[in-house]
């Protein structure tokens, strides 16, 4: 028989204390009952003795001390799923909010995960393909990778994120089943409505699965959004043989509820203000993308993060570096100068990219037009920065090749439209038109073999 306790022993923020408590467990989910009418939910972050501290999902608006009743569950936070979720919207934690009724399914799983046996991961192989060249062409998306997007406030990340859930898939030759899981933390109400408009009026909506936790919600349910969203993911990869990309935005959001959530516990904080624990929490998180052994199907993710005042090394973006493999950086030059995506191609990076192109993958040329693009690229700063002294005019006559190679790299290999949506030959295949504005013999990082196939110099007009 459950036991019910009445009263709080006090309020702090979105946190609540309850005394006296019997045979209460760590994570376990609470349910409270307000005024004898309002229902919410909690879940126990610290117990001491008797003593227990509960985060309340939906705030502790209304709650008092001798108002509320709060009855242990038994278990962690738990959530249905089921393949019905495709095509779904939902809040942060895992409720319906797109008036299509409950979801009904007798399969309920843990938001919390199981940790994946190391021994049992398999390597990430093969691409997925989003179809922006800037991504596809140098920093390919591998399943079971996590790659994320490093932005800054005022970049336009959710653009390229709505862009990447229209266009993303698994090539063009591909029958294997494909899904995304799209979790927005802490976002505006303008913004999550665009997310919804963008999915529905370009029709991919029926293979996304939607997790929404607007800017005015609770803030603790901001903790458990990317948590629910992985565990849907999970479900479908590994039980129902999918390939799963999840988007995660924004992270930052997600630390910065975790920051006031440790104010409130009264711990002492680390760099920043955040807890000392924000390194393994982002990587519980992160480490929950990969593939294992003997299911057919994948978890990718792509978190994305906004960096405070475009710091790379602010701790969000620090940790996020050293748990996952490689990052998208974007630009604000870049975005100035109305290039769209603005993907600042020098400091990106996809340490898996190697194993998922290239013959039996792209095409055998990937690699070789992914290196000679970074140096010729490199060259590019280089160039510019000799402008900016002696003047465009002084410089010599391949100085000002890669000049006009840089702007032209940027205006039709970075830049792109955002309807349009590039296949992985058609990528390569502007990389080799604008390598043929330089020499050859500048070109030092494409095998011979590759450069007598692909390499065609430019005509240039006198």
């Amino acid at each position: 028989m459950a036991i019910e306790y009445l009263g709080l022993s006090g309020i702090n923020g979105p946190l609540v204390v309850l005394e006296g408590l019997q045979g209460a467990a760590y994570d376990e989910i609470v349910e409270m009952t307000v005024n004898g009418t309002q229902k919410k939910m909690g879940r126990i972050i610290e117990i001491h003795k008797d003593r227990a501290v509960i985060q309340v999902f939906e705030g502790t608006d209304g709650m008092a001390l001798k108002n509320t009743h709060t009855r242990l569950t038994g278990h962690p936070m738990e959530i249905a799923v089921s393949e019905e979720m495709l095509g779904r919207t939902f809040n942060g934690i895992g409720q319906p909010i797109d008036g299509l009724g409950v979801l009904s399914s007798d399969t309920k799983l843990d938001v919390n995960g199981k940790p994946l046996n190391p021994v049992s991961r398999e390597y990430p192989r093969n691409y997925i393909r989003t179809g922006i060249s800037a991504i596809d062409g140098l920093t390919t998306l591998i399943r079971g990778q996590k790659l994320p997007i490093f932005s800054g406030n005022g970049l336009p990340h959710d653009q390229l994120a709505a862009q990447i859930v229209q266009q993303a898939s698994l090539g063009d030759d591909s029958n294997e089943k494909f899904a995304i899981v799209f979790a927005a933390m802490g976002v505006k109400y303008d913004v999550a409505d665009f997310f919804r408009r963008t999915f529905e009026e370009s029709g991919v909506s029926d293979h996304v699965a939607m997790f929404i936790n607007l800017a005015n919600d609770p803030v603790v349910e901001r903790l458990i959004t990317p948590k629910v969203a992985l565990t849907v993911a999970e479900y479908l990869a590994f039980e129902k043989g999918m390939h799963i990309l999840v988007i995660l935005t924004d992270m930052t959001s997600f630390a910065e509820a975790m920051r006031e959530v440790s104010s409130s516990k009264g711990e002492i904080p680390s760099r920043k203000g955040f807890p000392g624990y924000l390194y393994s929490e982002l990587a519980a998180l992160y480490e929950r993308a990969g593939i294992v052994k003997g299911c057919p199907g994948s978890v990718t993710q792509i978190p994305i993060l906004t960096m405070p005042n475009d710091d790379i090394t602010h701790p969000i973006p620090d940790l996020t570096g050293y748990i996952t493999e490689g990052q998208i950086v974007l630009d604000r030059d870049l975005h100035g100068q109305s290039v769209y995506p603005p993907i600042n191609v020098l400091p990106s990076l996809s340490r898996l990219m190697k194993d998922g192109i290239g013959k039996g993958y792209t095409r055998e040329d990937h690699q070789d037009v992914a290196n000679q693009l970074f140096s010729c690229y490199a060259k590019v700063g280089d160039a510019r920065a000799l402008a900016s002294v002696i003047g465009e005019d002084e410089l010599s006559p391949i100085d000002k090749k890669y000049l006009a190679f840089g702007k032209e790299f940027e205006r039709r290999f970075v830049g792109q439209d955002v309807q349009d949506n590039r296949s992985i030959l058609t990528t390569l295949d502007i990389g080799w038109e604008l390598l043929g504005m330089l020499p050859r013999e500048e070109l030092d990082r494409a095998d011979t073999k590759i450069l007598d196939q692909y390499y065609h110099p430019a005509e240039v007009a006198e």
